[in-house]
């Protein structure tokens, strides 16, 4: 049902990208990010995606590839790597020795605390503000995996070969957008709202985003009453939504 290489590169882009999001959202890992000199992670997996995380001034910028980094992890396969997002693989650094005191201790609070919002405890969605970051963070791990599974799963490239080309905003209204990038198959997603766009799919609120996310309500049924609206060419959003039925199996 799943496959390792895109599981890798949801984990890359998705789970660790989300540190970006983070460290504007919570003043901890904020905190943490705020280092005297940038410092950069890079991350190569043998067969799969390479990225860098650099860490300044309390923010975290992820771009592709690993050509400048202080801190080169390098993983032998996908499997590897997924090992260290679901703990059971631990890195050693290729290059960067000289820096592995914030890769052991601010970098892991880092993910550790974003854990804690990508896979929360019921207690803290009680909290509002906590609910509100939480499901935020979730929205753009979730675009960003759409693209992933669009570009490197089997039945999701499927889907994203059916996608006419242009631009896709996804949005929970009066809060966070992404937007989704089609070209000839290949899927990218831009955290940010779009300029302009050629179809869009809205969620009416950030509870209902919540509970779609959960698998609390069915988006058929939302769609049906007007709490999901969707925009412009639909066609592109019927494919989006068979990819994003993947979503969930990759996130589980």
């Amino acid at each position: 049902m799943t496959d390792a290489r895109t599981l890798a590169y949801i984990n890359l882009y998705g789970i660790l990208g989300a540190l970006e999001n983070l460290c504007e959202l919570d003043e901890e890992a904020s905190a943490l990010a705020n280092v005297k000199k940038p410092i950069s992670i890079g991350i190569v997996v043998k067969g799969g995606p390479s990225a860098t995380l650099t860490f300044k001034n309390g923010r975290c910028r992820m771009e592709q590839g690993t050509a400048k980094c202080d801190v080169l992890l390098p993983f032998s396969s996908c499997e590897k790597f997924n090992g260290l997002i679901d703990g059971t693989v631990t890195p050693i650094p290729l290059k960067g020795f000289t820096k592995i005191g914030f890769l052991l201790k601010n970098f892991t609070k880092m993910t550790d605390i974003l854990t804690r919002y990508l896979r929360p405890d019921p207690k803290d969605l009680e909290d509002e503000v906590f609910f509100e970051k939480s499901t935020k963070i979730m929205f753009y791990l979730i675009a960003v995996a759409l693209s992933q599974i669009g570009n490197n799963d089997d039945i999701g490239m499927f889907s994203a070969s059916n996608i006419s080309d242009g631009i896709i905003e996804m949005s929970i209204k009066g809060s966070v957008a992404a937007t989704i990038r089609v070209k000839d198959g290949h899927m990218v997603t831009i955290k940010q709202k779009p300029e302009s766009f050629r179809a869009k799919m809205e969620f009416d609120s950030i509870r209902l985003a919540r509970d779609l996310f959960d698998g609390k309500v069915n988006a058929v049924a939302c769609i049906g009453e007007g709490t999901v609206t969707m925009y412009g060419l639909v066609s592109m959003l019927d494919n989006v939504n068979r990819i994003l039925d993947r979503v969930g199996l990759y996130l589980a």
